[in-house]
């Protein structure tokens, strides 16, 4: 006799939780699930940024499917959370993280009952009517700002509008933060940004190009495309665009060799791209850059692959000379980018600091706990800074550091934001090509 087993019907929607950090997670929702009733979104789960756990996506962005909103919660209460809300889905949605880590926490989201995944690029990616070129990396820190800056002058001088679309950082009202406009120094304070959010955004403002930014990139888009003649898609970490790009430039690093096939979702960039841009052979070892060369040929060979330097110029050299230097570096350059030093630390030694001082001893409150998640930064401070209580804990930290000059290697004036104690020497560094033209000549292809 056969056994026969009673088929249960299944559930009407599958309920999911998306992994996130604040930026990628809810974008991943608002394509793949905000109007698809085939799916529950349950929670959100947080992690990489502090403070943006024990928040809600409110309902204003989540839609009618979802009156009340949909809670976030620290990462750590994941297997609570899939147990508690019978999960049915875990969508990993956030970047700049090794392939093994993706697949450990797949091991144990399966373990315990859920379905692991990973979402599609291609149905992420929203069309424009507009050209839209896509800067994107391998891993954070290879130099996305200065080459968007260098793309922005090709395209002022080819009298094309640019409009920067930049990849979200909502860590504040995220109601308020559905699409933000950014033209003015004003607009910044308005919106109560973040250091983080200045380090992107400023250097459009002062090249005289307004930015968008926010949650729901749909609007975004269709506000951008109304001022725009091109759209210059500003990635984040090593995230994939949000739009789709007639040109795509990715970003690699020699002084992360390897890193280019073994970081999520920075591998896909590198495979996508038209265009891979070797950043930093001016500091790298000449072997690194060969091999580098050698990975693009033979995992993108379709792609045209151009060679740049991270030009390094310190204003006021002499506040560095023969005194000891605090250096000041991009924030995620230094945690989850994984980098020891950056451009700060390569003009305070060019320029003669007598010693780099270590803030470690001296650090404050969370920057001390940053220190403790990523001993990579240790002996440079970074400027961490994602809203008011901790931009005052890097102002303390600053304060307290027994140094002679500040080193500023962040793409934005501290001085603005914080009241610090000490002389300030600025770093800038910009895009230079080893032969120039080619980033022209991949923009004209697209937009004449």
């Amino acid at each position: 006799m056969t056994e026969t087993r009673s088929q249960t019907p299944p559930k009407e929607r599958r309920n999911v939780v998306i992994l996130g950090a604040a930026g990628r997670d809810f974008h991943n929702f608002n394509c793949l699930a905000r109007e698809d009733d085939r799916y529950r979104v349950v929670a959100f789960t947080a992690t990489q940024i502090p403070n943006i756990e024990d928040r809600s996506y409110p309902p204003e962005l989540a839609g009618p499917l979802y009156p009340e909103g949909i809670p976030i919660h620290p990462e750590e209460e994941l297997e609570r959370l899939i147990h508690d809300l019978d999960v049915d889905e875990a969508w990993f949605s956030y970047s700049d993280v090794e392939h093994l880590y993706v697949m450990h926490l797949a091991s144990r989201v399966i373990g315990w009952g859920a379905q692991f995944g990973l979402c599609s690029v291609q149905r992420t990616m929203l069309p424009s009517s507009k050209p839209v070129i896509a800067v994107t990396a391998v891993r954070t820190g290879v130099g996305k700002s200065q080459t968007t800056r260098y793309l922005s002058r090709i395209l002022k001088k080819l009298d094309k509008k640019v409009v920067a679309v930049r990849h979200p950082m909502p860590y504040g009202d995220l109601a308020r933060q559905g699409c933000q406009r950014f033209a003015t120094y004003e607009d910044l304070d308005r919106h109560d940004t973040t250091i983080e959010e200045r380090e992107e955004y400023e250097p459009h403002i002062d090249n005289g190009f307004v930015v968008y930014a926010g949650i729901d990139y749909q609007q975004i888009l269709a506000e951008a495309e109304k001022e725009a003649d091109v759209i210059l898609w500003d990635g984040g970490n090593n995230d994939t665009p949000f739009l789709k790009p007639d040109l795509h430039i990715t970003l690699l690093d020699p002084h992360r060799l390897g890193h280019e096939r073994t970081y999520f979702p920075g591998e896909t960039n590198f495979l996508l791209a038209d265009v891979l841009l070797i950043n930093k052979v001016g500091t790298a070892e000449p072997q690194a850059v060969e091999q580098l060369l050698a990975t693009c040929r033979e995992h993108n060979p379709d792609a045209r692959v151009i060679q740049a330097r991270s030009e390094v110029h310190v204003e006021q050299p002499e506040l560095i000379r023969g005194k000891r230097a605090l250096v000041v570096e991009d924030g995620p350059t230094l945690t989850h980018g994984g980098m020891t030093f950056g451009a700060g630390w390569l003009a305070a030694k060019d320029a003669g600091a007598a010693e780099i001082v270590d803030p470690v001893p001296y650090a404050v409150g969370s920057i001390r706990d940053t220190y403790a998640k990523y001993p990579n930064a240790r002996k440079i401070l970074p400027a961490m800074g994602y809203g008011e209580a901790q931009m005052r804990e890097l102002e303390a930290t600053i304060n307290a550091t027994p140094a002679d000059v500040v080193v500023e290697g962040t793409p934005i004036e501290l001085s603005r934001i914080l009241d610090i104690d000490k002389p300030i020497a600025n770093v800038t560094y910009e895009l230079e090509e080893v032969e120039p033209g080619g980033l022209e000549a991949a923009v004209r292809g697209v937009v004449g």
